[in-house]
C-alpha cells in the first residue's frame, strides 16, 4: 500500500514538473520591416510586456534580417512592443499564449516619423557602433572631420584601417580588399573609387573582416561595406553641399597655387511603389609639397650617389553624376536599375634638382660629377560608365530570388614627360603614353531559403573584363631633332580575366548561439597576349575552394564571443602584370610581371564586445596566413636608374589585436578610440638576389575621436589618425602622423550647418603629413622623404531640405578604377 502511494505522489510531481517546463516553452517571433523601402530593419529595439500590466519582461534587437524571437514563454498574454530612431513606435496586439505554442507574427511594419525627420533637434548622442557576428558598423556621421571630402576621409578613423602618405589604404596591414557599395562588390581600385564617393552620402562602414562565402573572395584585408543614405516614404528630399578652400599657408616653394573647391547634390524622391535616386558632385582637392631623396648604386668598381630634392605636387579633380529608379509593384518584387557617369583627373608634378657624383669604390676618387634638374610631369585621367540591373523575388516569407547584372566601359589614359636638363641644355627628354580601354561584365543569381531554425543561401556568379592597352616610349637625345619610338620599352598588352563561382552557405541562431557556415569554389582563367618586340602568351588557370565558419555567442551582462574563418584571395591587376617598362621619373625604371601569381590568405580571428549604458568596447585577435605577397622592389638598372618590379615573395604573415571603444561620459559629448597592433613578417628570395630576406617588425596604428555638443548649435571635433613605421621586404616605411579638428555650427532646426575644418594640423611642431619610405640591397640604397601639405583650412555650407534616412541604392565603379 505505501509503495502505491508513493507512485501517485511521483507521478504527480512529475505531472506537475512537466507541466510547468512545457509552459515555459512556448515562442513568439517575427520579422521588422521598413515600411517604406519594403525591406528588413536590422538593430530595431523589440521589447516583449505583459499584456495586464504593460510590464517589460525582456529585450532585444532585430538581427540583421530583421528577425527576433522570445523564447521559453511562460503560459500568459503579452504585447510586442518595436522603436527605431526616427520611426512611429509600434505596438502589437494582445498575444495569449498556450501550453508549448510558437506565434509567428510575420513581418512587423515601421513607418518614418516625418516630423521627427523635419522638425526634431536631437542634443544626445547616438549609439555609434554596432558589433555582428560578422562585421562591425559604424556611424560615418561622428566623423566631422571628413564632412566635404571623399569616403577615404571617413574610413581612415576606423581601428582597423590605415592611411599612409601616399594615400594607400590597409586593412589589418594588408593593402589588398573588397570594397562593397550598398552590398554591391565593387572590384576596382579602393582608393580610385572612395575618391570619387562623397563624404556627406556615407551613412554607415560596415569593416567584415572575416568574410562568409556568399562574399567574393577578393582582398586579404576583408570587405569594407559602405551604405549611402537616401530619403523617407512619400516625400522629396534635395541636400546640397559646398566648400572652398583657403588659401595654403606653406606653398613649399611650388610653382602653383593649389585650388581646393567642390560641391555635390542629392535628390530622392519616393511615392508608393516608386523611388527615384540621383546625385551628382565635382571635387577639386590639390596638394602641395616637396620631396627630398638620397640614392645610391655600386656598378662594378663603381659607387654613384644622386641625393636630391624638388617640388612634389598633385593637381586633382573628378567629378560624376549617378541615378538608381526602383520600382516596388508588391512585396514579392522589386526592379531596380541604375546608371553612373564620371571622369577622374590627376597631374603629378615631380621637378626634383639632382647632384650627381661618381666614385671608385676602395679610393673613393671622384671620376664624375654633375648638377642636373629633372622637371617630370606624370598625367592620369579616365573616363567611367556602367550600368546595372537588379531583380528581387520573394517566393514566400521563407524564400526569396536575386539576380542582378552590370556593364562597365572604362576609357583609361596618361603620359609621363621626363626630361633631364644640364646647364640649361636639354640632355634627354622622355614621352611615354599609353591607352588603355577596359570592358567589363558581372551576372549573378543568390537563392535563399528558410530551413530549420536557419536560412540556407546558395548562389552562381560570373565575372569578366577584357582590357586593350597601347604603351607608346619615345626619347630625345642631346642633340638630336625629335622623339623616336623606343620598340623595347613599347607595344599592346590584352588581358581577359574569367571567373566562375558557386557558393552555398548555412546560417542560423540557436537561443546565444549564431553560426554560419559556407564554402565557394571558383574557376578562374588569367590570359595576357604581349606584343612588344615578339608576341607572347601568358595563361594562368586555377580551381580553388574557399571556406568560411563564423559564430557569434551571447554572453551574460552584454559580452559576447565571436570567432572566425575565411580563406581569400588578392588577385593581380593588369598594371602589376604589365612587363614593358615606363620611365616614371629620373631615377626610375617601372615594370609588372606577367607571371605574377594572386596571393592566397587564412585569415583567422576571435574576440569580445561588450555594450555598456554609455558606450562599448570589443578587442579581436587575428592572424592571416598569406602566399606569394606581392612586393613592389628595387634593383640597379643603369647608375642612376633602380629598376621597380613587381614580383612575389615566398611568404607573410600577421598577428595583431584589435581594440576599440565609444564612451559618452555625458549626452554632450562622445570619445572613440581603435588601436590596431601586429607583427608583420614577410620573406623570400627577391629577384636574382642570393641571400633569403626576411623582414619582420611590431606595427601600430592608433585612431582616436573627440566630439563634443556645445549650447546654440555648435560642436567641435578633434581626430587622430597614427600609423607607426612598418617593414617591407627591402626596407622600411616611416610613421605618419594626421590630426585633424573642426567647428560646426547648425541653423534652422538643423537643416542647415556651417563647417570649419583645420586638416592635417601642424604647426611647424609635430611633422605631421609626410612620410620616408626606404630600400636597400647589396649593389643599392634608396630613401625618400615626402612631405605633403600640413595646416588645411577648409570651410563647408550644407543644406537638407529634408533628412535622408536610409540607403541611397546608388551604382559605382565595378572594373575600370582598380586600373586608373
Amino acid at each position: 500500500m505505501q509503495f502505491v502511494k508513493m507512485k501517485k505522489v511521483l507521478f504527480l510531481l512529475l505531472f506537475l514538473i512537466s507541466t510547468k517546463l512545457y509552459a515555459q516553452n512556448a515562442s513568439i517571433e517575427g520579422i521588422v520591416f521598413d515600411k517604406s523601402a519594403a525591406s528588413a530593419m536590422e538593430f530595431a529595439s523589440v521589447s516583449l510586456h505583459q499584456s495586464a500590466d504593460s510590464v517589460l519582461l525582456m529585450g532585444q534587437m532585430a538581427d540583421v534580417s530583421g528577425k527576433f524571437k522570445f523564447e521559453k514563454l511562460k503560459v500568459g498574454a503579452y504585447f510586442i512592443k518595436i522603436q527605431f530612431l526616427g520611426y512611429h513606435t509600434f505596438q502589437s496586439a494582445p498575444i495569449t499564449l498556450s501550453v508549448r505554442q510558437s506565434v509567428n507574427l510575420g513581418r512587423l511594419e515601421l513607418s518614418l516619423n516625418q516630423q521627427f525627420l523635419s522638425e526634431v533637434m536631437v542634443t544626445g548622442q547616438q549609439l555609434q557602433n554596432l558589433n555582428k557576428i560578422d562585421k562591425q558598423v559604424y556611424k560615418a556621421d561622428q566623423f566631422e572631420s571628413a564632412k566635404g571630402g571623399t569616403a577615404i576621409d571617413v574610413i581612415k578613423n576606423m581601428p582597423s584601417i590605415a592611411v599612409d602618405g601616399m594615400g594607400e589604404i590597409s586593412v589589418r596591414g594588408s593593402k589588398g580588399f573588397l570594397v562593397l557599395i550598398n552590398g554591391k562588390p565593387v572590384k576596382t581600385d579602393a582608393s580610385t573609387i572612395l575618391s570619387q564617393l562623397p563624404a556627406n552620402s556615407v551613412e554607415n562602414i560596415e569593416l567584415i573582416t572575416a568574410p562568409s562565402a556568399k562574399y567574393d573572395p577578393d582582398g586579404k584585408g576583408g570587405i569594407i561595406n559602405i551604405t549611402t543614405k537616401s530619403g523617407a516614404d512619400n516625400s522629396t528630399v534635395f541636400i546640397a553641399n559646398i566648400q572652398g578652400g583657403l588659401p595654403s599657408v606653406r606653398t613649399y616653394g611650388n610653382a602653383e597655387s593649389q585650388q581646393r573647391y567642390g560641391a555635390d547634390v542629392s535628390f530622392n524622391y519616393k511615392k508608393d511603389a516608386w523611388d527615384f535616386s540621383a546625385s551628382a558632385n565635382y571635387l577639386r582637392n590639390d596638394h602641395a609639397g616637396y620631396r627630398d631623396g638620397d640614392v645610391f648604386t655600386i656598378t662594378g668598381a663603381k659607387k654613384t650617389t644622386f641625393p636630391s630634392q624638388g617640388e612634389r605636387s598633385f593637381d586633382r579633380y573628378n567629378y560624376g553624376g549617378r541615378f538608381n529608379l526602383a520600382y516596388t509593384p508588391s512585396k514579392k518584387d522589386q526592379l531596380s536599375i541604375g546608371f553612373f557617369a564620371g571622369h577622374k583627373f590627376q597631374d603629378r608634378v615631380a621637378d626634383i634638382y639632382y647632384s650627381n657624383l661618381n666614385a671608385v669604390i676602395g679610393t673613393g676618387q671622384i671620376v664624375g660629377r654633375s648638377n642636373y634638374f629633372n622637371p617630370n610631369l606624370q598625367n592620369k585621367q579616365g573616363n567611367f560608365m556602367l550600368g546595372n540591373l537588379d531583380y528581387s523575388h520573394n517566393f514566400s516569407a521563407k524564400s526569396n530570388l536575386n539576380f542582378s547584372a552590370l556593364f562597365e566601359y572604362a576609357g583609361l589614359e596618361g603620359s609621363t614627360i621626363n626630361r633631364n636638363i644640364e646647364m640649361n641644355q636639354l640632355v634627354q627628354n622622355t614621352l611615354s603614353t599609353y591607352t588603355n580601354p577596359l570592358n567589363g561584365f558581372r551576372t549573378k543569381v543568390d537563392y535563399l531559403v528558410q530551413v530549420g531554425q536557419g536560412k540556407l543561401e546558395a548562389g552562381y556568379q560570373y565575372r569578366l573584363d577584357q582590357q586593350d592597352g597601347q604603351f607608346i616610349y619615345s626619347v630625345q637625345e642631346r642633340g638630336r631633332p625629335g622623339l623616336a619610338i623606343v620598340p623595347e620599352f613599347s607595344g599592346a598588352v590584352k588581358a581577359k580575366n574569367q571567373i566562375h563561382s558557386l557558393y552555398t552557405q548555412y546560417a542560423g541562431k540557436s537561443e546565444r548561439l549564431e553560426y554560419a557556415a559556407g564554402l565557394r569554389h571558383e574557376y578562374a582563367s588569367r590570359d595576357l597576349n604581349v606584343n612588344s618586340l615578339r608576341s607572347d602568351d601568358y595563361l594562368l588557370m586555377l580551381n580553388n575552394l574557399f571556406p568560411s565558419v563564423n559564430m557569434l555567442y551571447s554572453l551574460k551582462n552584454e559580452w559576447k564571443f565571436k570567432a572566425g574563418l575565411s580563406r581569400r584571395v588578392q588577385r593581380t591587376n593588369n598594371f602589376e602584370l604589365n612587363p614593358i617598362p615606363e620611365r616614371e621619373h629620373s631615377e626610375t625604371l617601372e615594370r609588372g610581371d606577367a607571371n605574377l601569381l594572386p596571393e592566397f590568405i587564412y585569415l583567422a580571428e576571435a574576440g569580445f564586445s561588450k555594450n555598456f549604458s554609455q558606450g562599448s568596447m570589443f578587442s579581436t585577435i587575428y592572424y592571416q596566413d598569406i602566399q606569394n605577397p606581392i612586393q613592389r622592389v628595387n634593383s640597379v638598372y643603369a647608375d642612376t636608374i633602380l629598376n621597380r618590379v613587381y614580383t612575389n615573395a615566398d611568404k607573410a604573415s600577421r598577428l595583431g589585436l584589435e581594440l576599440g571603444a565609444n564612451f559618452s561620459p555625458a549626452k554632450w559629448s562622445q570619445l572613440y578610440l581603435g588601436t590596431n597592433i601586429f607583427r608583420s613578417t614577410v620573406s623570400g628570395s627577391v629577384l636574382n638576389y642570393t641571400n633569403y630576406l626576411e623582414n619582420s617588425d611590431w606595427v601600430i596604428s592608433i585612431n582616436a575621436n573627440a566630439n563634443f555638443n556645445l549650447r546654440s548649435g555648435f560642436s567641435v571635433q578633434g581626430n587622430l589618425n597614427y600609423l607607426s613605421a612598418r617593414p617591407t621586404v627591402q626596407g622600411r616605411d616611416s610613421e605618419f602622423l594626421s590630426p585633424n579638428s573642426s567647428l560646426k555650427k547648425t541653423f534652422l532646426k538643423g537643416r542647415m550647418a556651417v563647417l570649419l575644418q583645420w586638416q592635417n594640423m601642424d604647426l611647424g611642431l609635430l611633422k605631421s603629413n609626410e612620410q620616408r619610405i626606404s630600400t636597400w640591397a647589396p649593389d643599392f640604397y634608396t630613401t625618400t622623404n615626402y612631405i605633403y601639405e600640413v595646416d588645411v583650412l577648409m570651410l563647408n555650407l550644407s543644406y537638407n531640405l529634408n533628412k535622408l534616412a536610409k540607403k541611397l541604392k546608388l551604382p559605382g565603379s565595378e572594373f575600370g578604377e582598380k586600373e586608373f
